[in-house]
């Protein structure tokens, strides 16, 4: 017996695995949205960071440190204020949780045109957004500004009115991010790990389905996919275009 919880435990240790639970307010019996996230990589050892609010001088710049290894990937611009962060949620009770799909290996930025990996993104969304939907459009803006060093990855981003389920994966070659943001309907329950779930979506429901600017385009050109759809996790692109919701 203690040899098999042995390994097993090296097993668990071994998986870079993480989890994520939503529980809109609707379904929820205090009618709050929750939200959870366990990283089981084996290496980390559930600290809590604190960030404390700051403010910061003109033309101040913030060094950026890739989250799994350490190195040193470059400088962004400062933000004139940043919110008080502790662990994964910010004064604003804006949380974000995430979980690796990986995805095509070769849609990664190479770091010499990329100084944001998605820890960092989480980190500076908790400092310089108030919800989940400034935090969404700050990804993007930041991903376009400083390319992404990361691979594809599932955000869920939460504040007290609403969460969204968020996939992102890098240009290749191409300097930034394609991504997909989808409301979790209220009244649902749902999570993910390390698998994408977003396939097709509808184009013209902005209150519910945020992308980015050129993802058909970009799909469209790209060499890895022929379609149009939100495919970029799939051996094979889909030839299916029919918009469908997230299961949530």
């Amino acid at each position: 017996m203690v040899t098999s919880l042995a390994c097993v435990a090296l097993m668990l240790a071994m998986a870079k695995a993480c989890t994520n639970f939503i529980v809109t307010k609707g379904a929820s019996s205090d009618g709050f949205n929750s939200i959870s996230y366990t990283d089981d990589g084996g290496n980390n050892y559930g600290e809590i960071t604190l960030l404390r609010a700051a403010d910061h001088p003109a033309g101040a710049m913030r060094k950026i440190w890739r989250w799994e290894d350490g190195k040193y990937l470059g400088e962004i611009p400062e933000a004139a204020h940043t919110y008080h962060v502790v662990g994964n949620m910010n004064e604003h009770q804006l949380s974000i949780g995430e979980t690796t799909f990986t995805g095509r290996p070769e849609l990664r930025n190479p770091l010499e045109i990329a100084t944001m990996d998605y820890a960092n993104l989480m980190s500076l969304s908790l400092q310089r957004a108030r919800t989940a939907r400034e935090a969404i459009a700050l990804i993007d803006r930041l991903t376009t500004d400083h390319g992404y060093a990361s691979t594809g990855e599932s955000l869920t981003i939460a504040d007290p009115d609403e969460i969204w389920h968020m996939e992102i994966a890098g240009r290749g070659r191409e300097k930034g991010a394609v991504w997909v943001a989808r409301r979790a309907p209220d009244g649902s329950i749902g999570g993910h790990a390390n698998q994408a779930r977003i396939t097709t979506f509808p184009h013209d429901d902005p209150e519910d389905t945020r992308f980015s600017a050129d993802l058909v385009a970009w799909a469209r050109r790209a060499p890895i996919c022929a379609c149009a759809n939100w495919c970029m996790h799939h051996a094979s692109c889909s030839t299916q275009h029919a918009a469908r919701s997230t299961q949530h």
